[in-house]
């Protein structure tokens, strides 16, 4: 509980924190920045990381000039395509050996054939999509591995997704996250982002769970 209260303390009040690290470690800010996307992005058990409002901060403190605007999004960028590339191949190495018993309810044959099918039709729009997504940007990566989605595939929309979230993300940051009302109210800001990223899921979860009850009445 203290590690989740600490966490959650780190996220909501991510400006004090990334400008204190900036400070301190000068330069080696980018790395650090680019270890926490690349982890964030590559590496399963790190869902919880901080990506979306850490790339929107990390704008907004470019435009103070405490860090290259440029240099920000070539590295956040190729750090999210490293990510997602490592993840890919973690899921592709394991993905046979998971899904081998026959007699396993999900993790079985059948389901990795599913799941194979559903990344050569959908697999290119849930890169994109999942990279403005909390957990799932995590998680699809993996999944299209273990499908074993075409690689030269895999990598176009990889590339996509990744220069469009840093972009997208940092620009805003950069555009918008010294303005008065922003700066007063970023702890808000950064809760309102995290809540709206999670919304798409939610919805999600909701229509299918509608589609179930209708479908027994």
């Amino acid at each position: 509980m203290e590690f989740l209260g600490t966490l959650a303390d780190i996220i909501l009040h991510l400006d004090k924190y990334l400008t204190l690290l900036t400070a301190q470690y000068g330069i080696w800010i980018y790395a650090i920045l680019f270890i926490i996307i690349f982890a964030e992005t590559g590496l399963v058990v790190m869902p919880f990381l901080p990506g979306d409002s850490l790339l929107f901060v990390a704008g907004a403190i470019a435009a103070l000039g405490e860090m290259q605007l440029g240099l920000l999004l070539g590295l956040l960028s190729a750090a999210a395509v490293l990510g997602n590339m490592t993840n890919y191949q973690i899921g592709r190495y394991l993905g046979p050996g998971v899904f081998k018993r026959e007699n396993a309810r999900f993790l079985n044959p059948a389901a990795l054939l599913k799941t194979r099918a559903f990344y050569a039709r959908h697999g290119g729009k849930a890169l994109i999509i999942s990279r403005f997504l909390p957990l799932f940007r995590t998680f699809v990566p993996f999944v299209a591995g273990v499908g074993a989605m075409h690689y030269g595939r895999f990598f176009f929309f990889n590339l996509f997704g990744a220069i469009s979230w840093v972009f997208t993300l940092c620009l805003a940051g950069y555009w918008f996250g010294n303005l008065a009302w922003v700066r007063e109210n970023l702890s808000l800001l950064i809760l309102g982002i995290i809540l709206l990223s999670l919304l798409p899921a939610l919805f999600a979860w909701i229509l299918r769970l509608w589609r179930r009850r209708k479908a027994c009445p």
